[in-house]
């Protein structure tokens, strides 16, 4: 992808974006990666077994390799792409990308297969993710989706194709197959729909038709409204089975918490599948509606970065920052 195909402030701006439902991403986000991280890989049921009733607390029980509330590479990558934003006063991919090697190469406790080729392998920004996928490939993982949630927000208040093209941008950088590209682009096209007030499932037949034709039958598959994450005929650690996956949670609940429960219970990539649920479901509900039981001990720690820990205030005011740049 070329910078010529791209243009990623340009266009009218669309409508307002509200700002506790971009705060509801941001955190949204954050919230379901830290409670899906202790139970990746594990069963089917596995989160609501282990916590029977909703409300009672416990839920941030950590384990895994991760201490209760710690979120995991999703959400720190996030939190990377939201700062090189913010800092750089829009998408610059070269600081972007040099931000992800730095953090890389600091021995994170999680990092993706995929990424981290890219991102070890010595290659220049804009053609270490191309390399990789002609060698290996395979590149349809969901790496790009899990962390977008920042750009998702920064990029609302500029309309529908700023959205898409950031989105296809930001997950070139590490993920060299466009199926990674165009699920991350609806991310942030069906976030955006949420912000500024309408409906994300009601937005997912027009976000369709601005998939990549190439793409479009097999996001159409996992995003139709009597798809089940049992009908997957991958792992929910590819891209489209866990962005259909997020989108039947938000469908088939009707609160953030349900949504993000049921994200878990889904087994296998909980993490991340809980990361893009809760940040779909945080722009729908927005911040008011995750518990804060759960944001009381969510933590962000930065490898590579000194010794930095986020908090929930401190992702709430780059949402805000985010929102309002």
């Amino acid at each position: 992808m070329t910078d010529s195909e791209i243009t990623v402030d340009g266009g009218p701006p669309g409508p307002a974006v509200d700002l506790d439902r971009a705060v509801g991403c941001v955190v949204g986000s954050a919230v379901g990666d830290a409670l899906g991280a202790p139970f990746e890989f594990g069963p089917e049921g596995a989160f609501s077994a282990r916590f029977p009733a909703p409300g009672h607390g416990g839920e941030m029980c950590g384990g895994g390799g991760w201490d209760p509330g710690e979120a995991t590479d999703d959400t720190q990558m996030a939190v990377l792409v939201g700062e090189s934003l913010l800092e750089c006063g829009g998408l610059d991919p070269a600081d972007v990308f040099a931000r992800f090697r730095r953090w890389a190469a600091a021995d994170p406790k999680d990092i993706g297969l995929q990424t981290e080729a890219v991102l070890t392998g010595g290659d220049p920004w804009d053609t270490a993710a191309a390399l990789h996928f002609q060698t290996s490939q395979r590149a349809a993982g969901n790496g790009a989706l899990m962390r977008a949630a920042t750009s998702a927000v920064r990029f609302a208040p500029h309309g529908r194709a700023a959205t898409l093209d950031a989105g296809r941008r930001l997950a070139a950088l590490t993920h060299g197959d466009r199926a990674a590209w165009e699920g991350t682009a609806v991310f942030h096209e069906l976030v955006r729909t949420a912000l500024t007030g309408g409906d994300p499932l009601a937005a997912v037949p027009d976000t369709l038709a601005e998939v990549d034709p190439a793409h479009r039958a097999r996001y159409a598959t996992v995003l139709a409204p009597d798809w089940h994450p049992d009908l997957a005929t991958e792992f929910n650690g590819a891209v489209w089975p866990c962005l259909g996956s997020a989108v039947w949670a938000l469908r088939t609940t009707s609160s953030y918490e349900d949504a993000v429960r049921a994200a878990i219970d889904l087994g296998g990539d909980t993490d991340t599948v809980a990361a893009v649920t809760g940040g779909l479901a945080g722009a729908v509900y927005g911040a008011g509606a995750v518990p804060p039981r759960w944001t009381a001990v969510l933590h962000v720690p930065l490898p590579g970065f000194g010794d930095r820990v986020l908090r929930t205030t401190d992702l709430t005011e780059l949402a805000v920052r985010l929102t309002t740049a």
